[in-house]
């Protein structure tokens, strides 16, 4: 997540006003505790999507990104060939990233030899902050960190499996984006209401 700042009314300070689609993902999605392992695999392409751009960026390329992949199907992704490499990289409204789509696409295989081998993606990914979100208390932007152990130990398990454009930093945002760590600042109305889901989850 970037560190700009603007005035917003009490939410982090991230969540630019003069963008009503990073103020709606503010307010409705961000650390929001995710458990669905599809939904996971999903942000964590996107994040993989964003690495060297702004995740508003991303934001505005999702539903494209989503009629490309299939609605991120792995079942569909896996088997992508030549021809949807072709047609992914002649697609104006996603990132035209040979090396990112190659990445979603051999992703997508190593999600479906996890669940063929009775490993839950989002189990195992959960397992590294204990099965429960993180409460974080930061009281302003600057203090959040970029990664964390945990991320690096997220993201040193991702790549031993195969999984590509997923460093510390990037696996930060990730946890932050899917509620494994609460990284609303604590002034930000969003931080209660995204402990209790915590709460009513566990």
């Amino acid at each position: 997540m970037g560190l700009a700042t603007f005035e917003t009314d009490g939410r982090c300070a991230w969540a630019n006003p003069r963008e009503p689609i990073y103020v709606a993902y503010h307010d409705e999605e961000w650390g929001v505790p995710e458990y669905d392992a599809r939904a996971l695999w999903e942000k964590l392409v996107l994040d993989g999507f964003q690495a060297g751009l702004a995740w508003i960026t991303v934001l505005k390329k999702r539903e494209a990104f989503r009629a490309a992949f299939a609605g991120f199907d792995p079942d569909v992704v896996a088997r992508f060939g030549e021809a949807d490499r072709a047609r992914l990289m002649a697609d104006a409204g996603i990132i035209r990233s040979a090396a990112k789509i190659e990445a979603a696409i051999a992703g997508a295989r190593i999600w479906l030899e996890m669940r063929d081998q009775g490993e839950d993606f989002s189990a195992w990914l959960w397992s590294f902050v204990d099965g429960a979100p993180i409460q974080n208390h930061w009281r302003e932007i600057r203090q959040v960190p970029a990664q964390t152990p945990q991320a690096q130990e997220m993201a040193k398990a991702l790549k031993a499996r195969g999984f590509k454009f997923c460093g510390p930093v990037i696996v930060y945002a990730f946890m932050q984006a899917v509620g494994m760590v609460n990284d609303h600042v604590a002034g930000c109305p969003r931080h209660a209401e995204v402990a209790a889901m915590a709460k009513a989850a566990r």
